[in-house]
């Protein structure tokens, strides 16, 4: 009998969609705004929404990015950074994760999942990490991404692997590529570098295959440049899944 895993997902997007400067290299010149996150959705299968950290999503903006892509197609929703803030320093953060998440149950199956930045100046706190992960619902994928390295540590993955989450890792400039981890059901790579090359998203494939054989769903998502080159490199490595 074969018991062999079936392949994960590689859900490979940019960090945000609505760049009209990306015309002509990714977008064909003169597209209009309402047709950028259609044809964005005809050559890439997910997207890390942006402008959901800086104000939540309204039902009527939801459901407009349902209505431009297909069922496959999956959000990531960065959390909106003041209730974010919130929760994490809240002795209860119930009553902020429920404002947070609401609105993120109106994407239904097309969420891949949370984003959860927490910010450079916030310091390693077990005991509020503890909290926030446990008030969280236990329904939405959720990834934490800590950008103060006092929280790589075994315990904070351990909390993480208890309440189900998963762990960013960043490659960013001026820093060693960061280790893939298993924490969580799936894998989340940013891909941040300035100097991102064909050569790095292929060197990038290679390390990913490992994971998504053994049948981890992975997200990776390339940051926004000036011109859509960064567009077209997730479109090289989202060939290779």
């Amino acid at each position: 009998m074969d018991d062999a895993r079936p392949r994960g997902r590689l859900l490979v997007g940019t960090s945000g969609f609505a760049y009209p400067d990306w015309a002509p290299r990714f977008y064909p010149a003169g597209l209009k705004a309402a047709a950028l996150l259609p044809h964005y959705a005809t050559r890439l299968p997910a997207v890390e929404l942006n402008n959901t950290f800086y104000q939540q999503p309204t039902p009527p903006k939801i459901a407009s990015w349902l209505a431009a892509t297909p069922d496959h197609f999956r959000f990531v929703v960065k959390a909106q950074r003041g209730a974010s803030w919130r929760a994490l320093r809240q002795p209860d953060p119930a009553e902020s994760v429920a404002w947070l998440t609401t609105p993120y149950r109106l994407f239904g199956e097309r969420l891949g999942c949370v984003l959860f930045r927490v910010d450079a100046s916030v310091k390693r706190d077990d005991e509020a990490l503890g909290r926030l992960v446990a008030a969280w619902p236990q329904d939405l994928p959720v990834a934490f991404e800590f950008q103060d390295p006092s929280w790589e540590m075994d315990e904070v993955h351990a909390i993480l692997r208890e309440g189900g989450a998963a762990l960013v890792a960043t490659d960013q400039d001026d820093l060693d590529e960061p280790p893939l981890r298993r924490i969580g059901a799936f894998l989340y790579l940013r891909l941040r570098r300035t100097t991102m090359t064909d050569a790095g998203v292929d060197a990038w494939a290679a390390r990913l295959a490992p994971f998504l054989d053994d049948g981890m769903d992975t997200y990776v998502f390339l940051r926004h440049d000036d011109d859509g080159a960064s567009a077209l490199r997730a479109e090289r490595l989202s060939a290779t899944r």
